[in-house]
């Protein structure tokens, strides 16, 4: 019998909370789909950020996800794409340049780099 874990998420940029059972071990995002129910992604290789979450409660096997430094993981950020359910979960999507501000602030700051272009 496989264990099933209650995943529920509050999908900011769409206004609403979506949950449902996702069986352990099994792609939240992926499951999420397959149920009628798709969330913000992008590259689907634990890459980007696009489909970054704030764990509000619970915990996430995310060991695949290279988008995410090992600080924001530690602080509760978590990558959709590449997350498995390991328990019951409680998340909030993100806003994916908050994350990619958080994890690597003003360093690839534009006007640094390419003068004269607008930020």
């Amino acid at each position: 019998m496989t264990t099933k874990h209650r995943i529920t998420i509050h999908w900011r940029q769409g206004g609403r909370t979506i949950s449902h059972e996702v069986a352990e071990g099994d792609y939240i995002l992926r499951s999420f789909e397959q149920q009628g129910d798709p969330l913000p992604f992008s590259c689907r290789n634990g890459c980007c950020t696009a489909c970054a979450v704030r764990v509000l409660s619970g915990q996430i096997d995310q060991n695949e996800a290279m988008g995410l430094s090992k600080e924001l993981r530690a602080k509760g950020y978590g990558l959709l794409c590449v997350a498995k359910a390991i328990g019951p979960l409680e998340a909030e999507t993100q806003d994916e340049d908050e994350v990619y501000e958080l994890q690597f602030g003003r360093a690839f700051d534009r006007k640094r780099f390419l003068p004269g272009i607008p930020s």
